[in-house]
């Protein structure tokens, strides 16, 4: 695998050590010429000094061959430009990139550029997480899948409390895949018991939330 990541700040530099252990060959596109230079102290050849929104600086990487671009410099434009011209005007299969700040992610999404990663909505679903109040945690949205992967408590006196896995009336396009209780998870058989407390995962097409909620965590609808 070839990967290109635009941007040597922490982010890039720490995936270009990652992935080069890993063994993938790896070129890194840094624009600020200090920056650039500390890096190629401990990276040297892998990292390049130019601007990646330019064309001839991502054919001097090499972006024909490219198996995957990686789009993690500081500026949301960038970031969408570079992911844009990778994947339209050299056909790169797979690209990924950095959302520097929230407001700006369904711009990305409007735009066709998934996935793309915002460290501070990461950091909400972990403080969702860890906040039973919130009642549905959205973990994973699969994009090009047309899939969710969401988490709920399971609250007393819900339709689900006590009863079996195939006794639940889930809508059609949901399936549980696992359940975690006290603290470990096991992927549950139909005639598992979904018991107050446990943590379920739920894999489901996006637009179901509204009727999955009310069978686990009703308390929390009515909120």
């Amino acid at each position: 695998m070839y990967v290109i990541i635009a941007g040597a700040g922490k982010v890039g530099w720490n995936l270009a050590r990652e992935l080069i252990d890993k063994d993938r060959e790896v070129t890194l596109i840094e624009r600020n010429h200090d920056r650039f230079r500390v890096v190629e102290q401990e990276l040297e050849h892998v990292v390049q000094y130019g601007d990646a929104t330019e064309l001839w600086v991502l054919e001097r990487a090499g972006i024909q061959r490219a198996d995957l671009v990686i789009a993690v410099t500081g500026d949301d434009e960038d970031n969408i430009l570079i992911c844009q011209v990778a994947k339209e005007k050299y056909g790169v299969q797979r690209i990924v990139a950095r959302v520097n700040n929230p407001r700006n992610h369904q711009h990305f999404k409007m735009l066709g550029i998934q996935p793309a990663v915002s460290a501070t909505q990461l950091i909400m679903r972990l403080i969702e997480h860890e906040v039973p109040e919130h009642g549905l945690v959205q973990l994973l949205a699969l994009e090009e899948e047309h899939l969710e992967i969401i988490e709920l408590e399971v609250i007393e006196g819900s339709p689900a409390a006590g009863k079996q896995i195939e006794q639940i009336q889930l809508p059609k396009g949901s399936l549980v895949i696992s359940v975690l209780r006290s603290g470990r998870g096991f992927v549950p058989t139909p005639s598992d018991t979904v018991a107050v407390g446990d943590q379920v995962l739920l894999i489901l097409d996006p637009g179901l939330e509204s009727q999955i909620t009310p069978l686990f965590a009703p308390a929390t609808v009515a909120d």
